[in-house]
């Protein structure tokens, strides 16, 4: 009883390491380790939905999508899955050597980078307008340097950019010359290769248009962009907690005092701030990604329209050749039906039956009766020709 006890707890802890998920997390400084984060922790450690995580799952099929949350960025894009906080990057499937390199290039690039924590943001409040609408954190002398989510998202939209430019160049090398093959020699060999690089054209570029969608989604959508600052949102949180504090002590303080307008009006003036970050430097980041994604569609549609044109002109070469077999069929059913006409002829020719062409003894119309019969059958396929001709029926 005492060892089953036991062993019940052992079971049950390495079930649950078994059902948890292999996550790596990357810090700030660039340092990674393998963890197994079971998905209740996962959320408690991100504060995303269990939704949210679906969208990480390589099972399960999901458009593109950069979805900014309270406290985290989750970013599927193509093979690119990451969840992106304020202090780290968690990567999925850590050993899968198509996630590999993405992990080797956050710590590579993360490690490289500077890290600096941002001032936090000053509260707008309704009488107070900045240029762009709001106000920008103040900023020391020098180079900013950008917040780690900003880092981290850099990395993954590089990471994805690349790999289908890389696709993208592949593609490129391997369909020109088959294509110009095809156009040279029409065989099953080369049409079923044109066949496999028009199937993996059809999945690389719908999966760039659904990232380029998702950046310009992003682009166009300014509250995405501000809720993905995540440290200016941390920073901005905490400042607000610690002046709601103060103010609630003052509250105090003047309710003893039987002054209650003022207090009113604080509490006006606490309600009326509000995040508002700015997005200039985010935005910046997309659009030369953004580019990129689209320099690559662009790369992707005229290559697809080279296959389109490939395949009319194949359309094209095919429709002549069976016009002209139909021609050469029609010649050959005319010539089978004259000559038919002549065996007709000679088949009334052998007949038992008495004509007055029998009873001529003096010559022997033998070959003339043959010859009639050739010529009649060879003018009557000469004029059957000519009209054919004519009537534009043969070229």
């Amino acid at each position: 009883m005492a060892t089953a006890t036991a062993t019940a707890p052992r079971r049950r802890h390495a079930a649950t390491g078994a059902a948890a998920g292999e996550w790596a997390a990357v810090s700030a400084s660039g340092q990674w380790r393998a963890e197994a984060i079971g998905k209740h922790q996962l959320v408690r450690r991100t504060g995303l939905s269990a939704r949210d995580l679906r969208a990480l799952d390589p099972a399960l099929s999901h458009p593109s999508s950069v979805m900014a949350r309270d406290r985290a960025v989750v970013v599927n894009l193509d093979r690119v899955r990451a969840v992106i906080t304020a202090s780290e990057v968690l990567v999925p499937g850590p050993r899968d050597p198509s996630v590999a390199p993405l992990v080797a290039e956050l710590r590579e690039r993360l490690a490289a980078a500077p890290t600096a924590s941002p001032a936090p943001p000053r509260a707008v409040s309704d009488g107070e307008v900045g240029k762009d609408g709001g106000v920008s954190p103040p900023s020391s002398g020098g180079g900013k340097v950008l917040p780690f989510e900003f880092r981290a998202l850099e990395v993954c939209l590089e990471y994805a950019c690349k790999s289908l430019e890389h696709e993208t160049s592949m593609l490129e090398k391997e369909a020109y010359p088959a294509l110009d093959a095809l156009i040279s020699r029409i065989s099953t060999l080369n049409l079923e290769h044109v066949r496999q690089i028009k199937s993996r054209l059809v999945a690389i570029f719908g999966g760039v248009h659904k990232v380029r969608d998702e950046l310009e989604h992003l682009l166009d959508d300014d509250d995405d962009m501000a809720a993905m600052h995540l440290s200016e949102k941390a920073a901005f949180q905490a400042a607000s907690q610690s002046s709601r504090f103060d103010i609630g002590t003052g509250l105090v303080e003047i309710d003893e005092d039987g002054d209650d307008d003022e207090a009113e009006a604080e509490q006006e003036d606490q309600g009326s701030m509000a995040f508002m970050p700015k997005i200039d430097e985010l935005e910046s980041l997309l659009e030369a990604y953004f580019m990129q994604i689209d320099g690559t569609l662009n790369k992707l549609s005229t290559l697809r329209e080279y296959v389109e044109d490939t395949e009319d002109y194949i359309n094209i070469m095919l429709d002549d050749k069976q016009n002209q077999l139909l021609q050469m069929g029609v010649v050959l059913s005319t010539a089978t039906l004259l000559i038919t006409s002549a065996v007709v002829v000679t088949a009334v020719f052998g007949m038992n039956i008495r004509i007055a062409l029998f009873r001529i003894t003096d010559f022997n119309v033998f070959w003339e009766a043959v010859g009639g019969t050739v010529a009649g059958a060879a003018t009557l396929f000469i004029v059957a020709m000519f009209y054919y001709w004519k009537n534009g029926i043969l070229r």
